[in-house]
C-alpha cells in the first residue's frame, strides 16, 4: 500500500484525443515503467460537471495531471457556438484545477491554443502577450475561456503556494493520426485531407477549399507534441505559459498546405478558394524562443 502511494500516477484529460494519442504514442517508443499512466475519455465522466470530475480524481488518486480535455473545433464550431464553447471550457477547466487542489497534485500542465491570443499583436508573439488585447472575435468563447486557465494557473500559485504547481503550454496548429476529421467542424489539416479524400474518391474536378487560402499557420505533430508536453512534465517549472511550436519560419499559408495536401492524395483536378466563407484570423505566428532556450534540440 505504501509503494503504491508513492508512485507516479499521471492522468491525461482528453488522452483519447489527437493530442493524447500523441503521447500515448510517444510513451509507446519510451516506456516509463515506474509511472502509471490513464488515458481518460468522455466515457470516464463529464468534466463540466463538479462531482463527475471529483469521482474521477477519486478513482485514480492522480499525483500529476495533463489537461487537454476542451471542448473544440474548427472556426466554422467557434463561430457558430461562441456561448457553448465559452461555458463548457470555463467548467471544464475549473472543475479540473479545483480537484487537482483538492486532490493534492503535485503538478498541473494544462494545453492551451495560439488562438487565444490578441487579434491585432506584434508578430511572432511570445508568452508575455497573451492578455494584450482581444482575441479574434472568430473565435472569443474559446479563447476566453482557455485564457483563463493562465489567470487560474496564477491565481492558485500565488493563493496557495508550492502546493499548487500549475502551469500551462501553447502548442500552435496540431496534426496527425487520430484527429477529428469532420469536413465542418474539424481543425484545418484534417478538414482538408477528408475533403481532399472525397474529391478522389468520387472523381470531382473541382475542389473548393473555404476562404482565400492565404491565412498563414504553423503546424505542430502531435507525436513531436507528446514528446514535447511530457518533456513540459519532467523539466517547466515556471507558472507562466511555454509556447510550443515549430519556428517562426516554418509558418506556411492555408493555399501552400492545401497544394501538399492535394499531392500527397492524388489530386489532380482545379483547387478553388471559396471567398465568400471566412478566414478567420490571418496569422497567428508565435515565438519558439523561450523552448529552445530550455529544449536540448538534437542535431
Amino acid at each position: 500500500m505504501e509503494e503504491k502511494k508513492k508512485k507516479k500516477v499521471v492522468i491525461v484529460t482528453g488522452g483519447t484525443g489527437l493530442v493524447g494519442h500523441g503521447i500515448l504514442l510517444f510513451l509507446e517508443k519510451n516506456p516509463r515503467p515506474t509511472e502509471h499512466w490513464v488515458f481518460l475519455s468522455s466515457s470516464d465522466g463529464d468534466l463540466r460537471d463538479l462531482q463527475s470530475t471529483k469521482n474521477i480524481f477519486e478513482k485514480h488518486r492522480p499525483t500529476h495531471v495533463i489537461h487537454l480535455a476542451a471542448s473544440v473545433g474548427g472556426l466554422f464550431k467557434n463561430m457558430r457556438r461562441k456561448v457553448e464553447m465559452f461555458r463548457d471550457n470555463m467548467s471544464i477547466n475549473d472543475n479540473v484545477l479545483l480537484c487537482c487542489k483538492e486532490y493534492k497534485v503535485e503538478k498541473c500542465i494544462s494545453c492551451m491554443s495560439t488562438c487565444i491570443f490578441p487579434d491585432e499583436i506584434k508578430y511572432p508573439m511570445d508568452e508575455t502577450m497573451i492578455h494584450l488585447g482581444p482575441p479574434h472575435p472568430s473565435n472569443e468563447g474559446y479563447a476566453y475561456a482557455k485564457r483563463m486557465v493562465d489567470i487560474l494557473n496564477r491565481a492558485y500559485n500565488e493563493q496557495y503556494g508550492e502546493g499548487c504547481k500549475y502551469t500551462s503550454v501553447v502548442p500552435t496548429n496540431v496534426f496527425g493520426p487520430y484527429d477529428n476529421f469532420n469536413v465542418e467542424d474539424s481543425h484545418v489539416i484534417p478538414g482538408l485531407i477528408h475533403k481532399c479524400f472525397l474529391s478522389v474518391r468520387e472523381k470531382q474536378q473541382k475542389m473548393i477549399v473555404y476562404g482565400s487560402g492565404k491565412p498563414k499557420r504553423q503546424f505542430i505533430y502531435s507525436l513531436d507534441l507528446g514528446a514535447l508536453l511530457v518533456w513540459s512534465l519532467d523539466h517547466y517549472h515556471d507558472v507562466l505559459p511555454l509556447i510550443l511550436s515549430v519556428g517562426a519560419d516554418a509558418e506556411v499559408s492555408i493555399s501552400e498546405a492545401v497544394k501538399e495536401i492535394t499531392i500527397a492524395m492524388g489530386f489532380q483536378g482545379e483547387l478553388v478558394f471559396d471567398t465568400t466563407k471566412a478566414d478567420g484570423q490571418f496569422r497567428k505566428t508565435a515565438s519558439n524562443k523561450k523552448l529552445l532556450s530550455m529544449y536540448p534540440v538534437r542535431g
